[in-house]
């Protein structure tokens, strides 16, 4: 059946309308923002979400991702400040915050930043020595966000973030290095080993000095502890035979002979018990034994003659040694036991 002319127009207007309505209706995804031009020129931003506009009068300029951004800095070499040449690469974080900035005030812009961080490595590195560009990486750091930084604020751009992943010397140079760090340890170790062997030997000395006044406070102790006990012992001593004179000047003589005799007896007793003799010689007189024992007696007849009311017997004498007599038998050391 053959198509009307009014279905073909009507068909065409649908037609015309779906194609109007899509190309009037935008979805942009999350952490991304369009630009829109009219005529070429920009006019607005467009969200994340449903955003219309008008067909074949507006139409998307750039797509732009407000998400941060990671780029890689390609290596290059740098000549540093004490005429060392290293060869560096690094990473940059940045952000879109106006997207309208970043599309319209540079053209593009990833490789605008590179450019840009790669010029201010070589002015920032190279104005440093070799030791203090190997020491001070946070330095560094900070200081290249901070002018990357300034350098991008009028497009639009927020850097977040520079890090110098990677510092490179000659090889001849790292053996230098490694060499010089060997030599600072070794003078290091030297130093410490020094310091603590002279720590050792002033404690060593402290410990000899103590142990020399502790041990002089002692003997004067000990010295001043013997003085006092032979004080305390020539003081019983006196005060014994204090006593025993008051006692012999009080008493008689007799009592003496007693306590004489009776040592004399004990000291016989223990030689003779001896286990190791066999042949005993005595270095007195039998006499003085018979002397002994007899004053012991005598000693006892005074003593009862006192209770019965009797004078008490005067010992007998004996005759003075004849010194051109024989000497007893068994010779001048007694008889034999």
């Amino acid at each position: 059946m053959p198509i009307s002319p009014f279905a073909i127009v009507v068909l065409a207007i649908l037609v015309l309308a779906i194609l109007v309505i899509f190309m009037g209706v935008k979805s942009v995804p999350q952490g991304r923002e369009w630009t829109v031009e009219r005529f070429g020129r920009y006019t607005r931003t467009l969200r994340p979400g449903l955003n219309l506009i008008v067909p074949f009068v507006d139409q998307i300029g750039a797509k732009l991702s407000m998400m941060e951004t990671v780029l890689e800095v390609p290596q290059q070499e740098i000549i540093t400040k004490d005429n060392a040449m290293v060869t560096v690469d690094g990473v940059i974080f940045y952000q879109v915050l106006d997207a309208a900035k970043a599309a319209y005030e540079v053209g593009n812009l990833e490789t605008a930043i590179i450019n840009l961080t790669m010029t201010n490595i070589r002015t920032v590195m190279g104005s440093m020595d070799l030791d203090e560009l190997l020491s001070n990486r946070d330095q560094i750091n900070a200081r290249l966000m901070k002018v990357v930084d300034d350098a991008t604020e009028p497009w639009g751009v927020k850097v977040t973030r520079i890090e110098i992943r990677d510092i490179t010397p000659p090889r001849d140079l790292v053996d230098s290095m490694a060499r010089q760090m060997k030599a600072e340890r070794d003078r290091r170790a030297t130093i410490l080993e020094a310091e603590g062997t002279r720590q050792a030997q002033i404690l060593r000395a402290e410990g000899l000095k103590q142990a020399a006044i502790l041990e002089a406070e002692g003997r004067r102790e000990a010295a001043f502890r013997d003085a006092e006990a032979r004080e305390r012992s020539a003081e019983a001593e006196a005060k014994a035979t204090t006593a025993v004179s008051e006692a012999i000047a009080s008493g008689s003589v007799q009592a003496i002979n007693y306590f004489v005799a009776t040592k004399y007896v004990d000291a016989l007793k223990a030689v003779a018990a001896a286990p190791n003799q066999k042949v005993l010689f005595m270095p007195l007189e039998a006499s003085s034994v018979i002397g002994a024992i007899g004053g012991i007696s005598e000693i006892a007849r005074e003593a009862f003659g006192r209770d019965g009311g009797a004078p008490p017997a005067v010992p007998p004498r004996r005759p003075p040694a004849d010194p051109a007599a024989p000497a007893p038998e068994g010779g001048p050391w007694g008889p034999k036991a």
